[in-house]
């Protein structure tokens, strides 16, 4: 029995290790305009292609689900990536705005992530979440955002390099170093004291809860990376990984550490 047993397992994992997790990704409202009063469910391909290239299947959710959908989506995909994007409305931190340049709130998305991201720290489904991504994981958590980090933190290097900045730097500008903790989920996926890495933001996460450590930071001591303690793989990070893939293997090992965490995951805890 013990015997047959173990065939089963190895041949469950064999199939597993050719298995595409689904990776669920939140979309945006994107109003741009190209298609006059009709907002859509967007998405940056970025993501999409990182994902695919890992060896996942990205699946778009939409916004305006209600709580039983979201139950369902989050049953149903075997990880979530929390993209980047626009500013989180303050009143999910017990905050009003503190400054007048809060950009592309949507109170749709927020609620979305917030409880797909409470979800997943809950019942330890791994999550990877980018620029954004983090500061929804701090805040539904508990934790709270510098507004804006230049107006806020004097102290502050300067972090938000936008695509729309007069000098064009582009996406993939690699703008400062973030100092990793040895003792880290992502020491272990990278395999160095420090990265150098782009940033594309103007919030981050400010005081952060109990149940999050601080695993990198910049020069400035601005929060780069946080991970769920006791978590098979709840990690967030400042920067746009899937901007670097093409020229970073850094940028390419944390999408496969990712991936295959989800796959491990349906090992353990296959559905029903």
């Amino acid at each position: 029995m013990a015997q047959t047993f173990r065939f089963a397992l190895l041949y469950y994992s064999h199939i597993m290790s050719k298995y595409y997790p689904l990776i669920g990704i939140p979309c945006r409202s994107d109003n741009s305009g190209i298609y006059a009063g009709r907002p859509i469910n967007a998405l940056n391909s970025s993501y999409t292609n990182a994902v695919i290239a890992a060896g996942g299947l990205p699946i778009m959710i939409p916004l305006h689900l209600t709580d039983e959908q979201i139950e369902q989506v989050f049953n149903q995909v075997d990880g979530l990536l929390f993209s980047g994007g626009g500013d989180i409305e303050p009143s999910f931190y017990n905050e009003t705005p503190q400054v007048d340049n809060l950009s592309d709130v949507e109170v749709p998305r927020d609620t979305l992530e917030i409880k797909l991201m409470q979800l997943a720290v809950e019942r330890k489904k791994p999550f990877f979440g980018i620029c954004r991504g983090i500061q929804v994981m701090n805040v539904a958590n508990g934790g709270n955002l510098w507004q804006d980090v230049a107006r806020q933190n004097h102290q502050a290097i300067r972090h938000d390099f936008y695509y729309s900045d007069p000098n064009a730097y582009p996406r993939n500008h690699l703008a400062h170093e973030v100092m990793l903790e040895k003792s880290s989920l992502i020491h272990e996926i990278v395999q160095t004291d420090y990265l150098v890495v782009n940033s594309l933001h103007h919030q981050a996460a400010k005081d952060v809860p109990d149940n999050l450590k601080i695993t990198g930071q910049s020069e400035d001591n601005a929060v780069e990376v946080l991970e769920v303690i006791d978590h098979p793989f709840g990690l967030g990070v400042q920067w746009h990984p899937e901007e670097l893939v093409k020229e970073h293997e850094t940028a390419r090992q944390m999408f496969a550490a990712f991936v295959e965490a989800t796959r491990q995951h349906v090992i353990r805890s296959p559905k029903p």
